[in-house]
């Protein structure tokens, strides 16, 4: 076996051993230890309860306390659990401040789902595990896609592309695409094997994407989109939506906006002859589920047995309900012009009978390696498209990232001689935001569109050194806060008049984003830079929390955090920190010089300390 599949393989068992360490919930990991550390939600109060499109039980509920949920993101394996009960495992659908949505792996709701201390709590994803592991090892028996593998790694020469930067040629349907866009959607059509379009902040690369996916459709070719999140996914597939293109969602389809539903199996099923059949199978399965039901918790063999009967039936008409779905899955399958989905949601989707000439990988910064082999066998081409330059995937095991699992597709792909096109004029930002990032991450390549020049000063740096406001641990001592900061941003907030509803107020601690929701205007968007990648607001507040005699900066020192954080406001970006804390690291000491020479630096002593 090729090396760098064993350690792949040895990766992925690491991160299994550390899910289920982790999210353990037993006499060594208690419920208090897991809430303290944002691995459980507990209690909630179950809101709604109903059989998705699966027919598997959804559950929705309300969260009545405010709590970091950041580790709960949509798809994220979970566990349903109530003291005394076995706990049922599921999968989170959504969860949008306190409201959320998860899905249980069961026939039936548990008896005590509505009972007093339910909550859930995060579980180790043993499936996608598996499907990695199990695509790993079939990987080296696809000659193409081994071939693949050994030129990602440096094994084997690549080919040089044909493709020409000339973009002439190409009739676009979006006539407003800079140089630079346009030479990648001519590379995007050209495209032999795989390309890479880097795109950094602001620059349109969903905007490129989209003309590449209808220039590809034109030449008659069938298109696989993909993006780690669903979040992602559903981006990308409004857009087309917008464009006209014939697009199919699959995957988790209970969440998603009424935009997306229709594009949806479960949406493009709806009213038809044979959504009518399954609807009555359903109903049938509802009379047998309920006659179980009436077989309380304690009752004799008989009943028992006649319980166990009725929910055989249950699931015997579930298992005609997913066949039929099946079916007509396919020939939805088979008039699509382009299927997206996330890449498990693609592989669940049993496609691999069809035929796709191109596999587009948004947001590929944040996909591992073995997540990209399970659709890699799906298509014949590859575009991966993203900006390495921001946050890597998220791994739990500080060994398997140490080994390289958090290395994402893209990040290993630009490291080989594929061709990378980059999207080089950012429409997002003023320039003075955009300019730090553009220096020192994107060798003063990004430009800034005309319209977006400086009217006046756009970035200002708050320094904390000598006022005695040092970092602290949270009240769950789970993380790292700084009240003195906070006293900050609340000045700051009244000082300078600023909009609640067009300001963000960012931090790389889920401890300082806890005790901020407690204090900030309501309205106003709290979050951990991890969870706001991808978002970008008028005015941005971000709070560093380190300071320490020791210099110590903590994770601080993945400055492609710091990038996500300095590049997601618009018109004002204010950073609050300690110089004595962080000036002594040469990307902090950089962008302090930086904000002296371009913007307002200013001392926590002009404050009210």
């Amino acid at each position: 076996m090729h090396p760098h599949i064993s350690t792949l393989l040895q990766c992925i068992d690491l991160e299994e051993q550390e899910q289920e360490q982790r999210y353990q919930l037993d006499q060594q990991h208690s419920l208090k230890s897991l809430k303290a550390e944002g691995l459980a939600l507990h209690p909630i109060n179950i809101t709604r309860k109903t059989f998705g499109y699966a027919d598997y039980p959804e559950i929705s509920f309300r969260l009545p306390f405010p709590t970091e949920t950041n580790q709960f993101r949509d798809g994220a394996a979970i566990e349903c659990f109530c003291t005394g009960e076995e706990p049922v495992k599921g999968v989170l659908i959504s969860l949008d401040g306190k409201i959320g949505e998860f899905r249980l792996f069961a026939p039936d709701f548990p008896d005590w789902i509505e009972d007093a201390g339910v909550g859930i709590k995060l579980a180790p994803d043993t499936r996608t595990t598996g499907i990695m592991k199990r695509v790993l090892n079939e990987l080296e028996n696809n000659k193409r896609l081994f071939t693949l593998f050994r030129q990602l790694h440096g094994d084997m020469a690549i080919h040089p592309s044909k493709s020409s930067l000339s973009s002439s040629g190409i009739q676009y349907l979006n006539t407003q695409l800079n140089q630079s866009q346009q030479n990648a959607v001519k590379a995007i059509t050209e495209n032999e094997a795989l390309i890479i379009i880097h795109g950094p902040p602001g620059t349109g690369k969903t905007t490129t994407l989209l003309e590449g996916i209808i220039q590809l459709i034109d030449k008659g070719e069938k298109i696989l989109v993909s993006a780690p999140s669903n979040t992602a996914v559903d981006h990308i597939t409004k857009g087309l939506i917008r464009q006209g293109i014939k697009v199919l969602r699959v995957g988790n389809a209970s969440k998603v906006d009424e935009a997306i539903f229709s594009h949806t199996p479960e949406g493009r099923m709806a009213n038809s002859k044979e959504q009518k059949e399954i609807k009555q199978l359903k109903i049938r399965a509802e009379e047998f589920r309920r006659m179980a039901l009436k077989y309380k918790r304690s009752f004799g063999k008989a009943e028992r047995e006649q319980k166990a009967l009725l929910f055989k039936e249950v699931k015997n008409i579930r298992s005609d309900i997913k066949k039929l779905q099946a079916y007509n899955e396919e020939k939805l399958f088979a008039e699509a012009e382009v299927i997206a989905g996330t890449p498990i949601g693609l592989y669940d989707a049993g496609l691999n009978r069809m035929n796709f000439q191109t596999l587009v990988i948004d947001e590929a910064g944040q996909c591992i390696e073995p997540l990209a082999w399970c659709i890699f066998p799906l298509a014949d081409k590859y575009v991966l498209a993203g900006d390495h330059w921001q946050l890597p995937p998220t791994v739990l095991s500080f060994e398997a990232a140490k080994k390289g699992l958090n290395r994402s597709i893209l990040e290993i792909a630009t490291e080989t001689s594929f061709p990378v096109f980059l999207l080089n004029t950012q429409y997002r930002m003023r320039e003075a935001i955009a300019g730090f990032s553009s220096d020192y991450f994107y060798n003063s390549l990004l430009q800034t569109a005309i319209h977006l020049k400086n009217t006046g000063t756009h970035i200002c740096f708050i320094d904390t050194a000598g006022s005695g406001y040092q970092e602290s641990a949270g009240k769950d001592g789970s993380s790292l806060q700084n009240e003195g900061e906070l006293n900050i941003v609340r000045q700051l907030i009244e000082r300078e008049s600023l909009d609640p509803e067009k300001t963000a107020f960012i931090s790389p601690y889920s401890g300082q984003v806890t005790a901020a929701k407690e204090i900030l205007p309501s309205g106003m968007r709290i979050s951990t830079i991890d969870s706001f990648q991808g978002q970008e607001k008028e005015i941005i507040i971000v709070s560093l929390v380190r300071s320490n005699e020791d210099g110590d900066i903590g994770f601080l020192k993945d400055y492609r955090r710091m990038n996500v954080a300095i590049t997601r406001a618009k018109e004002q970006l204010f950073v609050i920190g300690d110089s004595a804390t962080i000036g002594a690291d040469s990307f902090y000491n950089a962008f302090l010089s930086y904000v002296e020479n371009t913007g307002n630096y200013h001392t926590v002593w002009e404050y009210d300390v």
